[in-house]
């Protein structure tokens, strides 16, 4: 039996994705992940096959850096980089004017490219990363039975009235200017009837026949699988999801690593875990803030400066651990707060962890996630842009001393993550019912 896992050849598209498959590959049966090469070493690391499947444009093996991706890709970052910095509505906007070569790059052409990886792979088994659209037209038009893995915060996939690219939750501390907002909400309409009209036309195109989309971002594969805790999405959205398992968590195993295992083990003060991501990173001055916040406080850091250099950082304490890449997953392990930008592998592998979050959102489903996680009393959002290293510093303290529920329903929580991982939860709903054939 084999499974085959599509992803694009970014690194944090694929490691919660792989992390799913080990659950098959633990089963004993073959694994084989069509991506780009950018992500091999995290494949070979899975102990997995590789095929090659390029998906879009860019790619991002850890760290992402502009001048490292192919023209045109390369200008597309930095814009998206200085639409942050002037604010939610800017970068909402930004990414909904790219939205059709970010998300739909060439969708004949990788729809054959998938055709072909289904041809030579025959796989029993498919799990498909729901953002890689040309992936999934191949699977709709071949009637390929597949698995629909949704990484990001559960509205990556619209239901009722939400269009996408417009968060349908923020956090108190973001408040778009309302009026941005309806301009917003126009152009997402926009953009979403062209997106689905290249979708149904490319669609055409590989299978005259098929059924056309009335809103290709609400469309889904075979079985439909979320990866984030059912246990703080809000209940009423909950109900107008197609049918659906929520996997909680898709927290992979880490190798244990010398330096990170001395460094944890040379002192008893509390470590805070911080990252930006392997995009957001590129924030320096957000990081700089995060670092004046934190350096008064009786903690010790883990810092992962990824694409921004430790110099431009300020002081740094020296028995702080600095590095461009860290292993999360390890360090949240023995974390009592984590301060980060709100993705939803770092929150959801804190909240596995059981540890409160300071979170920092900039893009996408980046609001809706600190919303969900404010609200569950787990942690405390803030505006990256305005917050100053005071604030910052008073909303760690403030979780550090976290009440007695909130930290009660936040191990209860992790219990339950921890209990039923992610990746037991995509095999048992899959079984046998999601076939290739």
């Amino acid at each position: 039996m084999t499974l085959l896992v599509i992803s694009p050849d970014y690194a944090s598209h694929l490691y919660p994705l792989a992390t799913l498959a080990t659950a098959w590959r633990d089963a004993g049966e073959r694994v084989v992940v069509a991506t780009g090469p950018a992500t091999d070493a995290i494949v070979t690391a899975f102990g997995f096959e590789r095929v090659g499947l390029q998906l879009g444009r860019g790619s991002n093996p850890g760290i992402i850096r502009a001048e490292a991706q192919p023209r045109g890709e390369d200008d597309a970052l930095r814009g998206f980089f200085a639409a942050t910095r002037r604010g939610a509505l800017a970068t909402l906007e930004f990414q909904a004017r790219a939205r059709g070569a970010d998300l739909l790059w060439n969708p004949v052409g990788v729809a054959r490219a998938v055709q072909d990886v289904l041809d030579r792979v025959r796989p029993e088994t498919i799990l498909v990363d729901h953002l890689a659209f040309g992936a999934r037209l191949a699977l709709t038009a071949s009637g390929a039975r597949h698995a629909d893995v949704v990484l990001g915060h559960p509205s990556a996939l619209v239901v009722g009235d939400e269009v996408y690219g417009c968060p349908p939750a923020f956090p108190a501390a973001i408040r778009p200017d309302p009026d941005g907002l309806v301009a917003l909400r126009r152009l997402c309409h926009r953009v979403r009837d062209s997106f689905t009209a290249e979708w149904n036309q490319a669609l055409q195109v590989l299978d005259p026949g098929a059924r056309l989309s009335d809103d290709a971002f609400a469309e889904t594969g075979d079985v439909l699988l979320l990866n984030y805790p059912a246990e703080i999405h809000p209940a009423a959205r909950t109900a107008l999801l197609p049918p659906h398992v929520f996997l909680g968590s898709a927290v992979r195993t880490e190798a244990p690593e010398q330096e990170v295992e001395r460094w944890l083990a040379a002192s008893t003060r509390p470590v805070v875990y911080v990252s930006l991501g392997s995009f957001l990173s590129v924030r320096s001055d957000v990081l700089t803030r995060i670092v004046e916040a934190l350096r008064p406080l009786p903690v010790r850091v883990a810092l992962a400066s990824g694409s921004s250099a430790p110099g431009e950082l300020g002081e740094l304490p020296s028995d702080w651990l600095v590095r461009p890449q860290l292993p999360q997953v390890r360090l949240l392990q023995q974390a009592v707060l984590a301060v980060s930008h709100g993705g939803n592998n770092s929150v959801t592998e804190a909240l596995s962890s059981g540890v409160p979050l300071v979170l920092l959102p900039l893009s996408t489903d980046q609001f809706a996630g600190a919303a969900a996680v404010e609200e569950a009393g787990f942690g405390e959002a803030l505006d990256p842009n305005s917050a100053t290293s005071g604030q910052l510093r008073a909303a760690a303290r403030r979780l550090l001393a976290l009440d007695d529920d909130a930290r009660t329903r936040l191990r209860s929580l992790s219990e339950a993550l921890r209990d039923r991982p992610g990746a037991v939860r995509a095999f048992e709903a899959i079984g046998s019912q999601v076939t290739a054939g």
